[in-house]
């Protein structure tokens, strides 16, 4: 394998002699002398044998050649300063990668939010995403796979703050038979009728909140399926009112006119994982998406 030739100081010089107009200010940019600049970049054209700049009356523009190469020497900029970024980041104890496990309904705006305000400080720490369900959440912590977990519950021997609380509609299609009957619904009419559930994605404990102990059930792999088969009439359920917020009043669902039970509330608890041994990078997140949600509620 060659070296390369080239110093990315060399590079540097070229994008502030294009980026700010000409030598001299690229010059006062970069805190040096404008001789020093001049011959980066001319040592630059020489190491690679082509001309990238040509000069016209005070002002020096790029080659075909030169814009060719300036767009790819910018991302190799970049990368470099990425490197020695994390590079000092490992130094500092900063992690290298977050695993993330989240109960899937977590409000998307909400977690979309957090990572993009986590992105710039991440320090080129990548995060690996894994949605679960009901003791999914458990799982993650107990089998310390999560660096950070979004869950229900706060398994033994780990601490949780709640984050944000999350409200679940009796739900079905407004043509449902149960919504024919006209008056306030009972649990008695709700056993026979197809109940659609969510499965739990943990293996050790499963849970089965949400459904009425009938065999009359279908049970999906997320909440999109379920939204999607209640809304074209099969079956009820409970969903996340801020999943259907839409699809009420666009007339697709109608609140069920149960006596009891029409609505079910439970919070979600942010929990730091692998006992308690998580770095720096999973404690800024964490409170990123405290700041959120809690933004959120205002």
């Amino acid at each position: 394998m060659t070296s390369p030739r080239v110093a990315l100081d060399h590079w540097r010089a070229l994008q502030a002699v294009v980026d700010h107009g000409g030598y001299a200010q690229a010059a006062a940019h970069l805190h040096r002398s404008q001789s020093s600049v001049s011959y980066a970049v001319a040592k630059l054209q020489e190491q690679l044998g082509i001309s990238l700049l040509q000069v016209e009356g005070r002002k020096a523009r790029l080659t075909e050649a030169g814009k060719v190469l300036l767009r790819r020497s910018r991302r190799l900029v970049s990368d470099a300063i990425e490197l020695e970024q994390l590079a000092a980041g490992i130094q500092e104890g900063w992690e290298t990668e977050l695993q993330l496990a989240v109960d899937a309904v977590f409000p998307t705006d909400m977690l979309i939010a957090a990572l993009k305000e986590f992105a710039p400080l991440s320090r080129g720490c990548r995060v690996q995403l894994k949605e679960v369900v009901l003791s999914g959440a458990d799982d993650a912590l107990v089998d310390g796979d999560a660096d950070l977990v979004i869950g229900y519950r706060v398994p033994e021997g780990f601490l949780g703050d709640p984050i944000v609380e999350i409200e679940f509609a009796a739900v079905a299609h407004p043509d449902h038979s149960l919504h024919r009957l006209g008056r306030q619904l009972t649990y008695h009419d709700l056993i026979p009728e197809l109940q659609v559930v969510i499965r739990d994605s943990g293996i050790h404990q499963k849970r089965d909140e949400g459904w009425l102990g009938s065999d009359h059930r279908w049970t999906v792999t997320s909440i999109e399926t379920s939204v999607t088969t209640i809304c074209n009439g099969l079956g009820f359920g409970w969903l996340p009112r801020h999943r259907i917020r839409d699809k009420l009043q666009q007339g697709l669902l109608k609140l069920l006119p149960l006596r009891e039970g029409r609505v079910r509330k439970g919070y979600l608890y942010m929990m730091i994982g692998k006992s308690g041994n998580a770095g720096p990078a999973a404690h800024q997140l964490a409170e990123i998406f405290k700041r959120v949600a809690d933004s959120a509620k205002v």
